[in-house]
C-alpha cells in the first residue's frame, strides 16, 4: 500500500464511508482508517440492530391483537439468544457489503487506531500516511461519568449484545436512546423503570408529543420516575441501586446508562495539531465542515450539529463534492441545510417530527396550530386504547407549514414523506387541496380544517 493519498478519512461509519466513496468517484486516491468494524455506530451497534430489536418487541402487541382478528392457537415465547445470533449474522452480512462497496470504489482500507501527528499526517500502528486533506468522522460514544458508579451500567452498545433478558431493568435517561430501549425491553417482557431529571421525556421535542409518550409508556406498564436528579449508582447483591438527590432509591437487576453521548475524540491527537473544540468536546467547524486547522475537516456526531446518520452522510458527500467535484478545489459545490431535518424515535408508539415545535414557532411570530387525535382503526377493532396524535404548526402570517409532528403507528414513514413537502415550502392551503387516501391514518394530515388554537 502506498503512503500518500488525496484524502485520508478517519472513521468508517456511515458518514466517513459516504464521503470516501464520493471522493473516490471524483477520481481521488482515498484511504479510510477504522479501529473497530466497518459500518460504524449506526450499522454495528446503533440504528440497525436497535431497529431489529424494536421489530422483535413489536410482535408482542401484534400477537395480542391477532386474536381479536380471528387468529387462534397462538402461543409464542421470545428467545433472546436466537435473536442475538440472527442479529450478529445480519451485522456480519452488512459489514461485508460495506467492505465490498469500498473495494468496488477503490477506497483503500487500513484497520487500526489513527492519530494525527502533524499537518496532513496520520499514524496507525507506527506507520505514517499523508494527504493534503484529512476528514475526521469518528462519531460519538456513550457518556459514562454523569454520576459515580455509572460506568458499571450497560450502555446502548452492550444491551444490543444481550443473550438473556433481565427480569427488571432500570433505564437512566430521558432522551431518545433511553426511551427507545425502555419501550423495546418492555415489549420483550422486561419490567422497566425509566428515571430522568426532567418532568417529561424527550427534551427538545414538541411538548404534546412528550406528554402523550409518557402516558403511553405508563399504559404499557413502564414505571416512570421523573423530576429528580441522580446522586450515584451502586451495585448490590442481585442488581443495582440508583440513589437520587431526594433520598429515594430505585432498584433493578440490570441498568442501562442512556444519559447521553459525547464526541469520540479520544486518541486522535487533536490537541497536538491545534484542532479547536467547543465546550462539549465537539470539533468546531464552519458551514463547509472545515475545522480550525487548514486541511482538516470533520463531519457527523463528532461536530455535534444534528447527530443523525443521514445528516453525517449528507455532510460527507457535500465535503467530497466541494473538494473533489467539478467546482473544486475549495469552492463549495454543496452545503447541508441543518435547519429542517426530520427525526424519528422508534418507541411504541413511535414518534416522528420535522420542523419547528409549537413553542419554537410561537416565539417567532403569529402561529396557528392544527391537531387531530383518534384511535386507529386496527387498534380500536382489537379493543386497544392506544391513540394517534398529529399536529401541524403553521405560520400565522403567510400560511407556511413550519412543523409536522406525530405520535402513533407508522409515524416515521408518514413524516418522512411530509418532510419533502416542508422542504419545498408547502403552505397549509397545499395540504387542504390535497385529496386524502382513505382509509389511512396519514389522511388526517390533509383533513385538518380549523386551527385548534392560534397565537397572535
Amino acid at each position: 500500500m502506498r503512503d500518500k493519498f488525496d484524502l485520508i478519512t478517519i472513521g468508517a461509519g456511515s458518514g466517513g464511508i459516504a464521503a470516501s466513496r464520493r471522493a473516490a468517484a471524483h477520481g481521488a486516491r482515498v484511504l479510510i482508517i477504522e479501529g473497530s468494524r466497518l459500518g460504524g455506530t449506526c450499522v454495528i451497534r446503533g440504528c440497525v440492530p436497535k431497529k431489529l430489536m424494536a421489530y422483535a418487541a413489536g410482535f408482542s402487541d401484534a400477537l395480542r391483537e391477532a386474536a381479536a382478528f380471528g387468529w387462534r392457537g397462538i402461543d409464542a415465547e421470545f428467545d433472546m439468544g436466537h435473536w442475538a445470533s440472527a442479529k450478529a449474522a445480519e451485522i456480519d452480512r452488512l459489514e461485508g457489503i460495506y467492505r465490498q462497496m469500498l473495494a468496488g470504489s477503490k477506497v483503500e482500507v487500513v484497520e487500526g487506531w489513527a492519530k494525527l501527528v502533524g499537518p496532513g499526517t496520520v499514524e496507525v500502528d507506527g506507520r505514517r500516511f499523508s494527504a493534503p486533506r484529512v476528514l475526521l468522522a469518528t462519531g460519538g460514544t456513550p457518556s459514562r461519568d454523569a454520576i459515580p458508579g455509572l460506568d458499571e451500567a450497560m450502555t446502548s452498545n452492550e444491551i444490543l449484545d444481550l443473550r438473556e433478558l433481565p427480569e427488571t431493568l432500570l433505564v437512566i435517561g430521558g432522551g431518545y436512546i433511553a426511551c427507545e430501549f425502555a419501550s423495546i425491553m418492555a415489549g420483550l417482557g422486561v419490567r422497566v423503570t425509566q428515571a430522568y431529571r426532567d418532568v417529561l421525556p424527550l427534551r427538545g421535542f414538541d411538548n404534546d408529543l412528550r406528554r402523550r409518550l409518557a402516558d403511553a409508556f405508563e399504559a404499557r406498564g413502564i414505571a416512570l420516575a421523573p423530576g429528580v436528579a441522580f446522586e450515584s449508582l451502586r451495585r448490590r447483591d442481585g442488581g443495582f441501586e440508583l440513589l437520587r438527590v431526594d433520598g429515594s432509591v430505585l432498584s433493578a437487576a440490570a441498568v442501562l446508562n442512556a444519559t447521553g453521548r459525547r464526541p469520540n475524540i479520544a486518541g486522535l491527537g487533536l490537541d497536538a495539531v491545534g484542532v479547536e473544540l467547543d465546550d462539549k468536546g465537539a470539533v468546531r467547524v464552519d458551514v463547509d465542515s472545515r475545522s480550525s486547522v487548514d486541511g482538516i475537516w470533520a463531519i457527523g456526531d463528532l461536530t455535534n450539529r444534528r447527530n443523525l446518520t443521514p445528516v453525517a452522510i449528507a455532510e460527507g458527500r457535500a465535503f467530497a463534492d466541494s473538494e473533489f467535484g467539478p467546482s473544486s478545489p475549495g469552492r463549495p459545490a454543496a452545503r447541508v441545510d441543518h435547519r429542517l431535518v426530520a427525526a424519528a424515535v422508534f418507541t411504541e408508539p413511535p414518534i416522528a417530527t420535522v420542523g419547528l415545535t409549537e413553542a419554537q414557532a410561537c416565539t417567532l411570530g403569529p402561529t396557528d396550530v392544527y391537531e387531530a387525535e383518534f384511535r386507529p382503526m386496527k387498534t380500536a377493532f382489537a379493543g386497544g386504547q392506544q391513540r394517534t396524535y398529529m399536529k401541524l404548526v403553521v405560520d400565522g402570517l403567510d400560511d407556511r407549514v413550519l412543523g409536522a409532528h406525530m405520535i402513533g403507528t407508522d409515524a416515521p414513514e408518514i413524516v418522512q414523506s411530509l418532510s419533502v413537502a416542508l422542504t419545498c415550502g408547502a403552505r397549509k392551503q397545499d395540504f387542504d387541496r390535497t385529496i386524502a387516501v382513505h382509509p389511512t391514518a396519514a389522511e388526517e394530515f390533509v383533513l385538518m380544517r380549523e386551527p385548534a388554537r392560534s397565537t397572535r
